[in-house]
């Protein structure tokens, strides 16, 4: 996995699955800042929030679901295929919502998160870095 610069490595074959990740014990998580703290009355204005602050705060509600490896990004199993999940679909911790392909091997990625795409970030058929957001859901 060093010498070719792997993070995690996926197989599966006749109902036997390995999986293989690099400094599992020190596992990365990824998860939604804090909402902030609502400011007492008295500091509040009537003025309305800037565009930035407002997208700011819609994108917090959102997780996101980031690859867990460099690779192609897939949205469909094949051309012909339809994508696995579409904007407004609902997805549970199980859902595959995509194909990331590492050195030949097609890695199915789970949702990890239950809700409902809200948004598509990665582009099919293009590389992804580890931690690149692919999807984000409501």
């Amino acid at each position: 996995m060093k010498k070719n610069d792997l993070s995690v490595f996926e197989m599966e074959k006749d109902g036997f699955k390995l999986k293989l990740q690099k400094g599992a014990g020190e596992q990365t998580v990824f998860t939604a800042p804090p909402p902030a703290a609502a400011m007492p009355a008295s500091t509040t204005s009537a003025a309305p929030l800037p565009a930035t602050t407002a997208a700011a705060e819609r994108s917090a509600a959102l997780r996101d679901i980031v690859s867990p490896m460099v690779g192609t990004f897939y949205r469909a199993a094949s051309p012909e295929s339809p994508a696995f999940v579409d904007v407004g679909k609902e997805v549970t911790e199980e859902t595959v919502v995509c194909i990331i392909e590492a050195m030949k091997v097609m890695n199915e990625i789970k949702a990890e998160a239950k809700g409902v795409i809200a948004e598509v970030v990665a582009e099919s058929g293009k590389p992804v870095q580890f931690g690149q957001v692919l999807f984000r859901v409501k």
